[in-house]
């Protein structure tokens, strides 16, 4: 159970789901008029945090510097749109009642018996910031630009493997025999073979020639293995969106400034 004592943590805060989705972050604090505590709080949602959606405190608890409420976060981003500019209405508090199934009444309060029902924090605690007439001075403040970033799809890259087919020469060392014409003159050594056979006569003789010729076939062999990698590049881009500040207008006897 979220107390008075908590309402210091709750400033800023995230706020998530019963899932675990984070909604946004706490922008302001509201409290039961009559007890103190802390009752709703709005909830800075979109991409710069420019809306804010009120969400009841009960059932919620915080630890471990978050706000986790009963609520998810579809069913928070649908809940009316209100102003978190001062306290709740009888009609605002009816109409949140109504979305969050939370019943028309509440311990000490109906919407329907003109009380003061739950009041912004500041208002509440006399912390009149931005608000007229709280003592001598006032506080001025101004929006600024709050930034994330969510992961989407960016595309698809896609390995695929195909056959083409290309020309390729290689040379091949090869071998013939060719026939070469040897003449030898007479000698004792080879005189016998000369004389052997008619003195006259007609002959022939024959040698086979061999060649080699080239042969082409094809292996296949594996030469590298690829596959995808992923890498993450950082870049930085420029971003804008509307942002509203409050001027503080002077007007006295000798004259106005604005600033």
């Amino acid at each position: 159970m979220i107390t008075q004592n908590d309402i210091a943590r709750l400033d800023g805060t995230d706020v998530y789901d019963p899932s675990g989705d984070k909604i946004g972050s706490v922008g302001e604090v509201y409290l039961d008029a009559t007890s103190g505590d802390p009752e709703w709080v709005t909830v800075k949602t979109g991409l710069f945090g420019t809306k804010e959606t009120f969400v009841p405190l009960r059932d919620a608890r915080i630890a471990d510097d978050r706000v986790t409420v009963a609520y998810g976060k579809n069913q928070v981003k649908d809940a009316p749109r209100i102003d978190s500019d001062g306290p709740l209405s009888q009609s605002e508090e009816s109409d949140l009642y109504t979305f969050y199934g939370l019943g028309a009444d509440r311990d000490g309060y109906s919407a329907s018996d003109g009380g003061t029902g739950y009041q912004d924090r500041r208002a509440a605690t006399g912390d009149e910031s931005g608000y007229a007439g709280g003592g001598d001075a006032m506080t001025r403040s101004e929006e600024r630009l709050v930034t994330d970033t969510r992961t989407e799809e960016a595309g698809k890259a896609r390995l695929r493997k195909y056959v083409v087919t290309e020309e390729q020469q290689v040379t091949v060392p090869v071998e013939r025999e060719e026939v070469r014409l040897q003449r030898e003159p007479i000698t004792d050594a080879n005189a016998g073979d000369a004389y052997d056979g008619p003195e006259i006569s007609e002959a022939e003789h024959e040698v086979t020639l061999r060649a080699e010729r080239p042969v082409v076939d094809t292996e296949a062999v594996p030469v590298e293995r690829v596959r995808l990698g992923k890498e993450t590049v950082r870049d930085q881009e420029t971003v804008s969106g509307e942002v509203r500040k409050e001027q503080i207008e002077f007007d006295g006897p000798e004259g106005s400034d604005r600033r």
